[in-house]
């Protein structure tokens, strides 16, 4: 097939993985509430969602809605800095960053659990994956069903553990964020059948 006849009708991206790990700039927030918008945006994202679906459970729905909760897309988002006296930096209260707002250790035992050494928290399809890995541990430690949002974020939020402990029976707060994404999740999947996904995925200059 000649380029030519290859751009009008394929994504060409190279290989997907690499480029969903490449920085890029977050949707706008009006797109945000938009499935359709967000693989518009930037495609390789969808096809790493459906690369993590596929191997974890998690549906592609579910993973963008955590990820829109926790970062905005915004691939190196961090928690805000306190400041001493307006002016003196502080340490942040939580080691969470990237895409997934992936802590330390969780982020360490997953590199671990997967063999993954070289994954990055500012990587979109190593943020969609550490996701799908982590509700299935979920899943497996918790026995929480991977489409029922509300209380794998519960798992994402206070750990496994903590779920086990209800801990956020003591924070209403976080209650109601977990229904805020699980109603992002139900949007998203309602929007997903009316998107435009790309058909194929072409690798330049083998069109």
């Amino acid at each position: 097939m000649k380029l030519n006849s290859c751009l009008p009708t394929c994504v060409v991206v190279g290989l997907f993985t690499v480029l969903s790990g490449c920085a890029t700039s977050p949707p706008p927030s009006r797109a945000q509430n938009n499935i359709c918008d967000i693989i518009q945006h930037e495609p390789a994202w969808y096809f790493a969602a459906k690369a993590s679906e596929d191997k974890w459970g998690t549906s592609v729905a579910i993973q963008k809605a955590f990820v829109q909760r926790e970062s905005s897309f915004v691939h190196n988002a961090r928690p805000p800095r306190p400041y001493l006296l307006g002016f003196i930096p502080m340490p942040r209260k939580s080691s969470a960053y990237g895409y997934a707002q992936a802590q330390d250790a969780a982020w360490s035992d997953y590199k671990q659990a997967t063999g993954k050494r070289m994954a990055q928290r500012t990587s979109m399809a190593d943020a969609l994956d550490f996701i799908g890995w982590y509700n299935h541990m979920s899943r497996q430690r918790n026995g929480v069903p991977l489409n029922d949002s509300y209380n794998l974020y519960l798992n994402y939020h206070e750990g496994h553990t903590g779920f086990r402990n209800r801990t956020y029976e003591q924070k209403a707060w976080l209650m109601s964020v977990a229904r805020q994404v699980e109603s992002q999740s139900r949007r998203y999947e309602q929007q997903l059948p009316s998107c435009k996904i790309p058909s194929r995925l072409c690798v330049w200059p083998f069109c």
